[in-house]
């Protein structure tokens, strides 16, 4: 039965930090997410439904984290929306309307790379640039364990939901509907 452990070793995260992303570890040292612990996964695996198979971890206890850029007028908002992957995001209106945007799109892979220092496949809302909002669903939130990428594509972390929720910029909304079956 897949479980948000899955088949993989984990360990603290705070005494394995050059598993993840510099900006990641930089956050760990400063205090985010102490209870989390990292996993080296294989890069081309990475993908939640790949990772998910591939190390039986169960999908519901996976979140995925996308780049959102929103604009209004000159004023452009950069933020991370995170969802479990059980779920899809309802980008154009919840995320829209929140970040009082007129128009919202899925942030560019090098412009994101660039900003934040981690790579695609494994960006985290831990460690994202302090300006950024960081919007949780509040299912992710209120999850007892949850499954994040590293900051690179060949790790992955497991974190209490409230920790995610206690990140700097941090929102938690309802920010899920469903994904299809």
């Amino acid at each position: 039965m897949a479980t948000p452990q899955g088949n993989l070793k984990w360990n603290s995260l705070v005494e394995t930090l050059e598993l993840v992303a510099p900006p990641v570890a930089e956050a760990v040292r400063a205090g985010a997410v102490p209870h989390a612990e990292v996993a080296s996964i294989s890069e081309e695996l990475a993908d939640t439904a790949e990772f998910c198979d591939a190390y039986d971890v169960a999908p519901e206890a996976s979140a995925n984290c996308v780049i959102v850029r929103g604009k209004r007028g000159e004023t452009t908002t950069d933020a991370a929306v995170i969802v479990l992957a059980t779920d899809r995001a309802d980008v154009n209106k919840t995320v829209r309307k929140h970040l009082d945007a007129r128009k919202v799109s899925f942030a560019d892979q090098s412009s994101t790379e660039e900003a934040t220092g981690m790579t695609s496949g494994g960006i985290t809302p831990v460690g994202l640039p302090a300006d950024w909002k960081i919007l949780v669903d509040r299912r992710v939130a209120e999850s007892p364990l949850v499954v994040i990428g590293g900051g690179v594509r060949g790790s992955k972390l497991l974190v209490p939901g409230s920790e995610l929720a206690e990140l700097p910029g941090a929102e938690v909304l309802d920010l899920a509907v469903s994904s299809p079956k």
